[in-house]
């Protein structure tokens, strides 16, 4: 029952003229319906501005559930004669006034002239003004950025100087320390010549004392084997003369 009454409201007309609805869907599927065959023509242009009044809108329903509506402006009309515009008579001019005219127009195109130098003039004046300012900029920016940059290598120069300075203090430490190692190592290599030395002195020393030493056991001994040899000597002599006279008295 909504869908019909939803439907009957779509598909009532829409003309100014009667506002009627059409009838109910069950009389409209039960009657058969006629298409209009009437030959539309174009309406004859007669100006740029052609006012339309809507006159009829027909609405058909050609397949189930589709709606086809037919807006009708206005009935074909026959050939329109236009109207002719009405020819305005001409004026006797005379020279003055043409002169006149003439003289305003020249004086019209010096001001438009003048005028477009005025607008030139300004706006070449606030291109000069903005270049300027972009000049005054860039200027400003190129000082700021070597300002910058100069105080960066003065930072960079300083703590360059400063490292160097840092090394040449620790090198200088080093090789005092490397100098002081140095006298230490060579007065220890003197102190242990010197105590090599009087080691070998005292060697020397010993070994020629223990070779007199040596040589006077030796003589000593030479002494005494020399002694013990002429004892020895001594004692062989008698039994010698005992023997010699045994021997001539047995003969």
């Amino acid at each position: 029952m909504l869908i019909g009454l939803v439907r009957d409201s779509v598909m009532q007309c829409f003309c100014h003229t009667c506002r009627a609805p059409i009838l109910p869907a069950v009389s409209r599927r039960s009657a058969p319906i006629k298409k209009n065959n009437k030959i539309r023509s174009k309406q004859p242009r007669l100006s740029k501005k052609v006012k339309f009044i809507t006159t009829e809108i027909r609405c058909q329903e050609k397949s189930r559930g589709g709606l086809s509506y037919e807006v009708i402006l206005a009935e074909p009309a026959p050939n329109v004669v236009v109207p002719k515009r009405p020819v305005t008579p001409g004026k006797n001019v005379s020279a003055e006034e043409i002169e006149q005219k003439l003289k305003a127009a020249e004086e019209r195109r010096i001001s438009l002239e003048q005028k477009k130098m005025a607008d030139l003039s300004y706006k070449l004046s606030k291109i000069e003004e903005a270049t300027r300012k972009k000049d005054e900029i860039t200027n400003e920016f190129i000082n700021q950025t070597k300002e910058k940059l100069e105080t960066k290598i003065e930072q960079h120069v300083e703590k360059r100087e400063a490292i160097i300075s840092d090394m040449k203090e620790k090198l200088k430490i080093h090789s005092q320390e490397i100098e002081k190692t140095r006298e230490q190592l060579e007065q220890q290599k003197s102190i242990e010549k010197v105590a090599i030395e009087e080691k070998l002195k005292t060697a020397q020393t010993l070994r020629d004392e223990n070779i007199k030493k040596m040589l006077e056991r030796l003589k000593e001994h030479e002494r005494r084997a020399e002694l013990v040899r002429q004892n020895k000597a001594a004692a062989q002599q008698p039994l010698c003369d005992d023997t010699n006279t045994a021997i001539a008295s047995s003969g």
